[in-house]
C-alpha cells in the first residue's frame, strides 16, 4: 500500500496547517490578547478589580442563573425531545422548527419580547406579578427566564439525534422480562441517553455564561441585585478601562474552562462506565 493511500485526509499536512492557523487567529491570539492586557494591572490591582463586592455580585449570578438554567433545560429538553421522537400529535412539525427560534431570533429582540411579556403590564407578567407578587421582569428571575429560552435548543438538538437512532427493542426486551417503565428508562434508556445530555447541557452553559443581548432588557441591569458580569465588562470598556475589562473577563473564561472541564470529565466517566469509549 503506498503512502498516499494510507492518509484519510489527502494533503493532511496542508490541512493541518491550514486548522492550526485558523485556529490561532481566531480563538488562540485573542484569549492571548485578554492575558496579555491583564498584566498592565499590578497582582494587588488585579485582586481589587476583580473581588469588588459589585463584580463578586455579577459572578454570583451570572455563574448561578447559568447552572441552574442548564439545568433546568437538561430536564425538560430531554422531555421535550423525547415528545418530538416518540409521539404524534397535531402541530408537531411546528413545534420542531419553532426549537430553533432562539438560534435565528436576534438576542435584542428576544430580550425585548420576554420583557414585554413579563413586565407587569404584560400579558404574563399581569398575572404573575399583579396577581401572584412574583417579579420576574427587571430582576434575577428574568436573567433566569432569558437563558431559559436561549439554552433550551442545544439540549434538544443534541438528544432528538440519540432518541431517533435508539433501538427501541432493548426498551421492549426489559418490559417482557418484567421491568416497570421508570426501570426501563433509569437502567436502559438513560444510561445511552446522559452522554449526549449531557452535552447539551455544556453547551447551554457556555451559551448562558457569554449571553448579553436578551439578559440586558429583562434583567434590569440593577447594582448588586440583577447585573450580569458581561454588562459590567461593557461598562468599563466604556469607561476605558481596558486592563479592568479584561480582568474580569480571564476570571470568567477561567471559571468557565474549568467548569465545562468538569463536565467534560464527567461525561468521559460516564462514556467509559457504560462502554461506549468502546
Amino acid at each position: 500500500m503506498s503512502r498516499s493511500t494510507r492518509r484519510v485526509l489527502p494533503g493532511f499536512n496542508l490541512t493541518l496547517g491550514y486548522t492550526l492557523f485558523y485556529l490561532s487567529v481566531i480563538v488562540l491570539i485573542p484569549l492571548s490578547a485578554v492575558f496579555i492586557k491583564t498584566t498592565e494591572l499590578g497582582l494587588a490591582e488585579f485582586w481589587a478589580v476583580v473581588t469588588a463586592p459589585r463584580v463578586v455580585a455579577t459572578y454570583k449570578l451570572t455563574f448561578g442563573a447559568s447552572l441552574l438554567a442548564a439545568a433546568i433545560n437538561a430536564l425538560f429538553g430531554l422531555m421535550l425531545a423525547w415528545s418530538l421522537v416518540r409521539y404524534s400529535f397535531p402541530g408537531k412539525k411546528l413545534v420542531d422548527a419553532l426549537i430553533d427560534l432562539p438560534f435565528a431570533l436576534p438576542t435584542a429582540v428576544a430580550g425585548i419580547s420576554l420583557t414585554a411579556l413579563y413586565a407587569r403590564n404584560g400579558w404574563l407578567g399581569q398575572w404573575i406579578e399583579g396577581e401572584w407578587g412574583i417579579k420576574v421582569a427587571f430582576g434575577p428571575l428574568g436573567v433566569l427566564v432569558a437563558l431559559i429560552f436561549i439554552g433550551l435548543p442545544f439540549v434538544v438538538r443534541t438528544v432528538q439525534p440519540i432518541l431517533e437512532d435508539l433501538d427501541t427493542e432493548l426498551e421492549e426486551a426489559a418490559a417482557s422480562l418484567g421491568a416497570r417503565r421508570w426501570q426501563t428508562f433509569r437502567y436502559v434508556t438513560l444510561p445511552i441517553l446522559l452522554p449526549a445530555l449531557l452535552t447539551g447541557f455544556a453547551l447551554a452553559f457556555a451559551r448562558a455564561v457569554g449571553e448579553y443581548g436578551s439578559v440586558i432588557f429583562i434583567a434590569g441591569n440593577i447594582p448588586m441585585v440583577s447585573e450580569i458580569t458581561p454588562l459590567i465588562i461593557i461598562t468599563k470598556l466604556e469607561q476605558y478601562d481596558y486592563a479592568g475589562a479584561t480582568a474580569i473577563a480571564v476570571v470568567m473564561l477561567v471559571l468557565s474552562f474549568i467548569l465545562l472541564l468538569t463536565i467534560n470529565g464527567l461525561q468521559a466517566w460516564t462514556n467509559k462506565v457504560t462502554g461506549r469509549d468502546r
